[in-house]
């Protein structure tokens, strides 16, 4: 099974997490998480879902007169693949400098920390 290589842009992620959130949507529940009128037009909405449905990010099926709208990439995926891109691209393809860079700029609480130590401990192979 191929990966889905096809990087979405901002506004394409934001309606991803709407998708990866509730499941299957009408563009309808899209446009008004999105805030609405106020924020997005409808057609507007409907024609990124549209031009995402062609790019492979989505896909639609009819249910009654609407057609429901179900996210293709995991959200896991989409973020390994963002990670990956990022490491290659901003951090000279150094891990370790986008996770010093990410910890030297967010405060993280002692149970992040925690976390942190014991997955490293896990990718090491000593757990304790």
């Amino acid at each position: 099974m191929t990966k889905i290589q096809v990087k979405p842009t901002e506004k394409e992620l934001e309606i991803l997490q709407i998708l990866w959130n509730r499941g299957p949507v009408a563009v309808k529940d899209v446009h008004e998480a999105m805030g609405g009128e106020t924020a997005n037009g409808y057609t507007t909405i409907l024609k990124l879902m549209q031009i995402m449905h062609e790019k492979g990010l989505v896909t639609r099926q009819k249910s009654g007169k609407l057609h429901l709208y179900k996210a293709v990439p995991t959200q896991e995926n989409t973020r390994q693949q963002m990670v990956d891109k990022m490491i290659h691209t901003v951090f000279e393809g150094s891990a370790m400098q986008l996770v010093m860079s990410a910890l030297g700029n967010n405060k993280s609480s002692k149970e992040e920390l925690q976390q942190i130590k014991e997955y490293l401990q896990k990718l090491e192979g000593g757990e304790q």
